[in-house]
């Protein structure tokens, strides 16, 4: 009898620890549905974290085509990580070399509730605004020609030039780390960046296509110099649109970023050195759900 029960208890821890294996390597299935996501190109990748305090996982990897569907919508993830994941947050990472943690670059996140949550781009995890205060003005003008006056709808400026001192035009949320604004003009639907901001008050980082006279200390360009291909400069801004993106730093492309919180199409007979006022733009963010 005493054999019998020493046998008896070794099967059982035996079965105990299987068990136990057993858990620990369980799988479960999480999914993700997101409309408006674009194409990152061939250097980056989306990637989904399950977050649970300082406890961060990868749920997995996933690119979007051009028509915004995602390669994969099914992540099979460790199950007990899933099940205690408070929060689920979207980044933008390197297809190659990239570190097993996330980058700055959080697009989207959304806590659990239950098991499933929403996505937005206005939680803390996230850029942390939905941008609905966001405003912009701006004039067209050349004031890097040197004083002349035949090309002035050839620049766009975001300030606001109605009073006795011309003071900033657009009125932004401060972006977390990872993120930038840029100001662009679009001109027979080519996207021409006026350059790469974080503060709307002051200058942004770009004059390449402006003159030898000091512009003002706003976002903006003069388009007096080397024009890209397909484009002539000087040129005519009228009937074009006027644009603030919300950019990827690092950024993956030349064009401009699906985010797009400001917009506007200049008039086809818009008055220079006349503020012009800019449109609120929701509709280009992303959204989502996800699910475990």
């Amino acid at each position: 009898m005493k054999k019998l029960s020493i046998l008896a208890l070794g099967l059982s821890l035996s079965f105990a620890s299987c068990s136990n294996d057993d858990d620990a390597n369980k799988k479960a299935n999480f999914n993700l549905a997101i409309a408006g996501l674009e194409s990152l190109g061939t250097n980056y990748v989306y990637e989904g974290w399950l977050v649970n305090g300082s406890d961060v996982v990868s749920s997995g990897r996933f690119s979007v085509n051009a028509s915004g569907q995602l390669s994969q919508t099914t992540f099979e993830v460790d199950k007990s990580k899933l099940d205690n994941a408070t929060t689920f947050v979207l980044t933008i990472e390197p297809a190659v070399g990239d570190v097993p943690a996330p980058s700055d670059v959080h697009i989207l996140a959304g806590d659990f509730s239950g098991n499933s949550g929403s996505l937005t781009i206005a939680h803390g995890a996230a850029l942390g605004s939905n941008f609905s205060s966001a405003t912009g003005k701006y004039i067209l003008a050349t004031p890097t020609d040197g004083g002349m006056m035949t090309n002035e709808s050839s620049g766009i400026w975001f300030l606001n030039n109605s009073g006795s001192t011309p003071v900033a035009g657009l009125s932004l949320p401060t972006l977390p780390a990872g993120w930038k604004y840029e100001g662009w003009a679009v001109k027979n639907g080519t996207p021409i960046s006026t350059g790469v901001f974080t503060n709307p008050s002051a200058a942004d980082a770009s004059s390449i296509y402006s003159g030898t006279t000091a512009g003002p200390a706003f976002p903006g360009e003069d388009f007096l110099v080397n024009a890209p291909s397909g484009l002539t400069f000087p040129t005519d801004l009228k009937g074009g649109m006027a644009v603030i993106s919300i950019e990827p730093y690092p950024d993956n492309s030349p064009a401009p970023f699906l985010l797009k919180p400001l917009v506007h199409s200049i008039p086809a007979d818009a008055a220079v050195h006349t503020v012009l006022n800019m449109n609120l733009n929701a509709a280009s963010f992303p959204t989502g759900t996800f699910s475990r």
